[in-house]
């Protein structure tokens, strides 16, 4: 599988993703791949098409809490090789619960279709929490913005540029 490394100064425009990581002058390798629309699972397909632990491999989910601001959402990154804890996540926050949002308005917040939503370059900035395990790790994977595409960076770029605060919100 073709990979391409980018940086600030690389040509194209691309997701809105790539376009917010040329801006922030991150290092981020693209690691495009053909998606199979009868997958089951969006992030296992990326690990099993890219041969990458899946432990590396990040989803992006959108959950909604009892917070005022973005109609509560918050966006909640973890491995694909398990599942949102929404409890840790609403304590992570400061919340009393959380439960996951609706598609439709993750994607209109987000302006990403499911199975595609980057934590980074998101319509509308939310609050962000990357499971802990993410700082286990060199480098992640997550969603460049559309289905078939993860970017490849540094943990510590991806909280840089997303805001995000870490915390173990993920579970097996």
């Amino acid at each position: 599988m073709a990979s391409r490394t980018r940086s600030k100064g690389a040509k194209g425009a691309g997701t809105p993703a790539i376009v917010a990581l040329k801006r922030a002058g991150v290092a981020y390798t693209e690691h495009p791949y053909e998606h199979d629309p009868a997958a089951e699972s969006y992030g296992g397909e990326a690990a099993e098409v890219l041969g990458v632990d899946p432990a590396r491999v990040f989803k992006t989910l959108l959950a909604q809490t009892d917070r005022t601001e973005q109609h509560g959402l918050i966006v909640a990154i973890v491995p694909v090789s398990g599942h949102l804890d929404l409890k840790a996540l609403a304590a992570a926050i400061g919340t009393k619960k959380a439960a996951m949002a609706d598609p439709a308005l993750a994607e209109r917040t987000t302006g990403y279709v499911v199975g595609g939503i980057s934590p980074i370059g998101q319509k509308r900035a939310l609050s962000t929490v990357l499971d802990h395990s993410a700082l286990d790790h060199d480098t992640v994977l997550v969603s460049g913005g559309r289905r078939g595409l993860d970017l490849e960076l540094a943990p510590a770029d991806l909280i840089a540029v997303t805001g995000a605060i870490t915390a173990p919100i993920g579970r097996p």
